[in-house]
């Protein structure tokens, strides 16, 4: 059985989750921070790597307070976390959902409502077998639900080829802007259109590959139907 931490109510506060600004947009619950987490899909993982920064677009999964990646054996990440050794590489990562534009009658008003969790923290890779197969279930299943039991697991040859890595959430918290409008007073006569437009990401129609059914697996329509 692979052990995962702890999965705390609420994530301590630590110097690099309080921001010098803004605060009451903090939020450091457990609730919070898994939700925002369980319905992205993308993150990006900032790291320093051959005396440069570096920036990943990756899809992930969590796992109780574990999140797993992966990428290319080859690639900066993995040989950077490779030259990092037992103790990881320190890594920041931001999940971000975009839930509406905000448009305010002035240029320096205008703003995103949004939900975004960002967690700091040593990235490592995993080499424990029963870890593997866990982190790779939990990456497809985190696309969509039941996934991983539709399709065939990783061959040694591709575990060997992709690293999968993990990054314990201890470091971590959600911030949220969810006010809409913030207008100075004095521009509230002005006669320019302000207002809010809600974003929203949904699925469009499955288009089966040749030689499957057209039908959608059931595990399929059922996440389909509870998006759109």
């Amino acid at each position: 059985m692979v052990a995962t931490p702890d999965l705390p109510p609420v994530y301590d506060r630590t110097t690099a989750t309080t921001p010098t600004r803004n605060r009451d947009r903090m939020h450091y619950d457990a609730d919070t921070v898994h939700a925002i987490l369980d319905e992205a899909f993308l993150t990006h993982v900032s790291f320093q790597a051959s005396g440069r920064p570096h920036v990943l677009p990756l899809i992930f999964g969590r796992h109780a307070s574990r999140l797993y990646l992966h990428a290319s054996t080859g690639s900066h990440l993995a040989l950077a976390v490779r030259h990092a050794g037992d103790a990881g590489l320190p890594v920041s990562l931001a999940v971000t959902i975009a839930d509406s534009l905000v448009l305010a009658r002035s240029a320096m008003h205008h703003s995103m409502d949004y939900r975004c969790v960002i967690a700091h923290g040593p990235l490592r890779r995993v080499t424990d077998p029963d870890e593997v197969a866990l982190g790779w279930r939990v990456l497809v299943d985190h696309l969509i639900a039941g996934r991983y039991a539709d399709c065939r697991p990783p061959t040694p040859r591709e575990t060997a080829q992709t690293a999968l890595f993990a990054l314990d959430l201890a470091d971590v918290a959600a911030r949220v802007r969810s006010h809409g409008l913030s207008e100075d007073a004095a521009d509230l006569g002005l006669d320019h259109w302000a207002g809010v437009i809600p974003l929203r990401t949904t699925p469009g129609t499955p288009r089966p590959d040749d030689g499957v059914s057209a039908e959608p697996p059931a595990y399929l329509r059922r996440w389909l139907s509870a998006r759109t």
